[in-house]
């Protein structure tokens, strides 16, 4: 793909950052980041859960490397997508699709779940609590939950906590425009911190791991903005960093 067929804010990334010339990512790819650990977590016999995996909405971008990390059917057993959104019927990613009302069980048997998955979904998450609740119950002793979402105490939440959720997808429209209205949902905020996932994932039960990164998103394709944005994320302390990724292994059953 020549730089002339890129979408506007492709180009100016590629302007920016020289280096997604190579592979089409940048330095700053959480993508890569965080489906990088999660593919080394994966086993080919592995049974995942994608909780929170909507559409399959990465499915429409181009081909690319970030795009296949993100792909886990085909590398494991099964992929399982769970969702309150009745649309992860038709998300192609999946192997088997479970509409889930929280408040019920997910339908899926006690420790039967290697791998939980959750890209940008527990800034949704309204009960912690019983969320981790179902996850403890269908995930094994020594199973992964690993979960990007925004930093509680990043600029994205601060600001998306100042702007009312009816204003959202208005606002997204113009902060990122190749962002669909279908993809944009009402934020919480509540399992968004390391503070937050330690309380909900406790020890000795539960070990956390995590840290905060930033990229600049939400910035459109103005050249200018994304130059000033990454120029502040370069010196903030990683606890302000826009992006959290959180791996949180299960002890193992002698442990437990």
């Amino acid at each position: 793909m020549t730089t002339t067929e890129l979408a506007p804010i492709e180009r100016t990334w590629r302007r920016i950052f020289p280096e997604m010339a190579a592979g089409g990512f940048g330095r700053w790819e959480s993508t890569v980041q965080f489906y990088g650990r999660v593919n080394a977590l994966l086993r080919p016999d592995s049974v995942v859960v994608d909780f929170g995996a909507g559409r399959g909405e990465f499915l429409d971008r181009p081909d690319s490397y970030p795009r296949r990390l993100q792909l886990l059917r085909g590398k494991v057993a099964a992929v399982i997508g769970v969702d309150v959104d009745p649309v992860v019927v038709d998300n192609e990613a999946l192997d088997r699709a479970i509409v889930w009302r929280p408040g019920t069980p997910i339908d899926l048997p006690d420790a039967s779940v290697d791998l939980v998955v959750s890209d940008y979904a527990f800034e949704h998450i309204d009960d912690p609590a019983a969320v981790v609740g179902e996850l403890d119950r269908i995930l094994k002793p020594g199973g992964w939950v690993c979960a990007r979402t925004p930093n509680r105490w990043g600029f994205i939440a601060i600001g998306a906590r100042m702007v009312p959720n009816a204003l959202h997808s208005r606002l997204l429209r113009t902060l990122q425009p190749q962002r669909k209205t279908r993809d944009v949902f009402p934020t919480r905020y509540r399992l968004n911190s390391l503070r937050q996932l330690r309380s909900a994932f406790p020890a000795p039960r539960w070990e956390v791991h995590g840290y905060a990164v930033g990229e600049p998103a939400y910035v459109g394709s103005s050249r200018a903005l994304t130059y000033v944005l990454f120029g502040v994320l370069r010196v903030l302390p990683m606890r302000l960093q826009p992006m959290y990724l959180f791996f949180v292994q299960k002890a193992p059953s002698r442990e437990l």
